[in-house]
């Protein structure tokens, strides 16, 4: 069992990595689908498909927020349970598992609570016009109802993760998205539903998922077990975590802004058709990111627990392998946009319109990703030692300080649309110049204030 729970420091690298790496991006990919699935359902509907495909674009930067907020927990507690496994403190892990619980909860009735009273209002800020305002607020309304489902799935599947069990996490997210995908089209055609069915799908896979997830933590088989004693609030406990989590939620929620900002210029420059091409091309570029995030989460169990065991050479040795992948991967895939954007455009819709807009946005939009795994990578492994500053500043960078301003100002200057999809690219190469650079000038500090476990016993 010992030898189990220290795989994370002394199995070899690459084996390591990919055993960690693969079952993450599939996940990633998978849960990706949940939403994918339902976009491309709905835009096949007879009659309104194109609408409501709009419909669920404009409520999409809901979802990512809800989803956004069990980052905050997952992601900044679960890096800090590794360090303490590091460090052998299992005791301490718990209860970073138990508080962060405990948080999920209220988190969960707070965001369903406000959202439903909200919503309309929201899903017009967000693009929604008369026409797609329906089908938003149709499928937001049910999905909702979820909330406390997605809080869980997501939040602590994180601390699945983190303890090595890549696969376990990955069946956690499989069991729903294989849900989704047949009950999809029952719901939403045998079922005559349209976008509520695509939403009730939706709600009923995310709870299964979050189902497993409670029973494994409360299994044997978990290193890290939801104990009673410690399901509750602890100030002292939560802070750190919390503090590191926020630049995950940063990360998240700010999609939602960048989606509202979107959304809001295609409306204003554009039309419904824009929008729903800016749905194709978000979908798309999630496909991008997906991987890339589970690819980066799958090592960051291994930097967390070696930063705190004090082994800040294997620390290195990820981050090195981790940034050869990323980049590898991100290169091709956005090469392959760049290059033949309508093959994958008409994946989403069959409406020529669509289709054209989104093509042509797309080869643009896209271009910043072929570098987009430095900023990935270093980002993630500031992450995974606990540097919640820089992680903060980082997370804000990219989207805040850069993307949403260019995506306000462009437009404005004459370039209409076309100032929409320039603000990505320009916004992809700023970011992952300064975040490389942030990154070598602060390894060597952050590194040489960890002590080794020799160290501290003499």
């Amino acid at each position: 069992m010992n030898e189990d729970k220290e795989r994370l420091g002394t199995a070899p690298l690459g084996k390591l990595m990919f055993e960690l790496a693969v079952p993450t991006v599939f996940a990633q990919l998978i849960n990706m689908l949940y939403n994918m699935v339902d976009r491309i359902y709905v835009g096949r509907i007879p009659g309104e498909g194109s609408l409501a495909l709009a419909g669920l674009g404009v409520s999409f930067p809901i979802i990512i927020l809800v989803s956004a907020f069990s980052a905050l927990v997952g992601m900044g507690g679960a890096p800090q349970a590794a360090i303490h496994m590091g460090r052998k403190d299992y005791d301490g892990a718990e209860r970073i598992l138990g508080s962060g619980t405990v948080f999920l909860l209220i988190l969960a009735v707070v965001l369903s609570v406000v959202f439903q009273i909200f919503k309309v209002p929201i899903l017009m800020a967000f693009g929604a016009s008369e026409a797609t305002i329906p089908y938003a607020s149709r499928y937001l309304g049910i999905y909702l109802c979820g909330t406390l489902s997605v809080q869980i799935a997501l939040g602590l599947n994180q601390f699945i993760t983190c303890q090595g069990f890549a696969r376990t996490g990955m069946i956690t997210v499989l069991i729903g998205a294989v849900l989704n995908i047949i009950l999809d089209p029952v719901f939403i055609y045998v079922m005559g539903m349209g976008v509520a069915g695509a939403a009730c799908a939706t709600v009923i896979s995310q709870t299964v998922s979050a189902l497993w997830v409670v029973r494994f933590l409360m299994s044997k088989k978990s290193h890290l077990r939801l104990r009673k004693e410690y399901l509750r609030l602890d100030p002292g406990v939560l802070r750190p975590v919390l503090l590191l989590g926020v630049s995950p939620l940063i990360m998240q929620s700010t999609e939602c802004l960048v989606q509202l900002t979107f959304n809001s210029g295609m409306q204003t420059f554009g039309n419904d058709y824009y929008v729903g091409a800016m749905t194709v091309i978000f979908s798309l570029s999630q496909l991008l990111f997906m991987p890339v995030q589970g690819i980066a989460q799958g090592s960051t169990p291994i930097i967390s627990y070696c930063y705190g065991a004090g082994n800040t050479e294997r620390v290195m040795r990820t981050f090195k392998l981790l940034l050869v992948v990323i980049c590898c991967f991100t290169g091709v895939l956005a090469g392959a946009y760049v290059l033949f954007p309508r093959a994958f455009a008409v994946l989403f819709s069959s409406d020529p319109q669509i289709v054209d807009i989104a093509a042509y946005g797309l080869r643009i939009y896209s271009f910043g990703f072929l570098i987009f795994g430095i900023q990935m990578a270093c980002q993630q492994t500031f992450l995974a030692l606990g540097e919640a500053k820089i992680s903060m500043f980082l997370a804000l960078l990219r989207k805040v300080i850069l993307l949403v301003p260019l995506a306000i100002i462009l437009p404005r200057l004459g370039m209409g649309t076309d100032g929409l999809f320039y603000a990505e690219p320009i916004s992809d190469i700023i970011a992952a110049c300064t975040t490389g650079t942030m990154f070598y000038f602060n390894i060597g500090k952050i590194l040489a204030r960890v002590k080794k476990p020799e160290e501290e016993r003499s």
